[in-house]
């Protein structure tokens, strides 16, 4: 049985793994450098589908495949099988980049190009590299992960700047006070660090604020 935590397993002698993670990578770039300008969205694993959040996610991919974008999600259910659906059906390209896990990730049915990965950090290289902008949706841990893992990126300058929207105000409304009344007061952050972050409602404008920004 293959060891389950992939990045302890390493040792002296397993250099070997190695070759798996080029493997990876290269399938990845190959695979992924044809899509086109894309949109990666976030979001909860365990949202229903009779969840209005879950037909949001659908309407926003749907509306973006509509402008020209490609879809891209981590491939599980929830959010990201909402995402993937409504890309699906509207006739664009709906990319799942699937993890194996040992609970809880099974790839949706709707993503019409897949791939698998083993390894998380190659997985989130993927979807920052190939993404023209992060729509992040209710989530947990893994969403935040991604979240901050863009916003460190765009804040210290390793990649270009690209619009990173919190969808749904109720929701992330809190967050975003916290980092305002705690890492901006105690200067933990600068000003302009609160830019990289938008917080967004409404489908329509979502696809409109990236596509003033983007140019596909």
């Amino acid at each position: 049985m293959e060891k389950q935590f992939l990045i302890d397993a390493f040792a002296k002698g397993e250099a070997w793994r190695l070759f798996k993670i080029i493997g990876e990578f290269v399938e990845g770039i190959e695979t992924l450098h044809e899509i086109g300008p894309a949109v990666s969205i976030f979001g909860s694993a365990r949202i229903k589908p009779d969840d209005p959040i879950y037909k949001k996610a659908e309407e926003i991919a749907s509306r973006f495949v509509k402008q020209g974008f490609a879809v891209m999600t981590g491939a599980g259910g929830g959010i990201m099988e909402a995402a993937n659906k409504g890309a699906a059906e509207a006739g664009g390209k709906s990319v799942g980049l699937n993890i194996v896990l040992p609970f809880e990730q099974k790839p949706n049915p709707y993503a019409n190009i897949r791939l698998e990965f083993k390894y998380f950090f190659i997985r989130k290289v993927m979807l920052i590299k190939y993404a023209m902008a992060y729509i992040i949706m209710p989530g947990g841990f893994g969403t935040l992960d991604e979240l901050f893992e863009a916003v460190t990126l765009v804040q210290t300058r390793r990649i270009k700047p690209f619009p990173i929207i919190l969808v749904g105000s109720d929701y992330w409304g809190g967050l975003v006070e916290w980092i305002k009344a705690r890492l901006l007061a105690d200067k933990r952050i600068a000003p302009e660090d609160l830019e990289i972050l938008k917080v967004m409602d409404d489908p329509e404008e979502i696809v409109k604020t990236v596509k003033k920004i983007v140019i596909i």
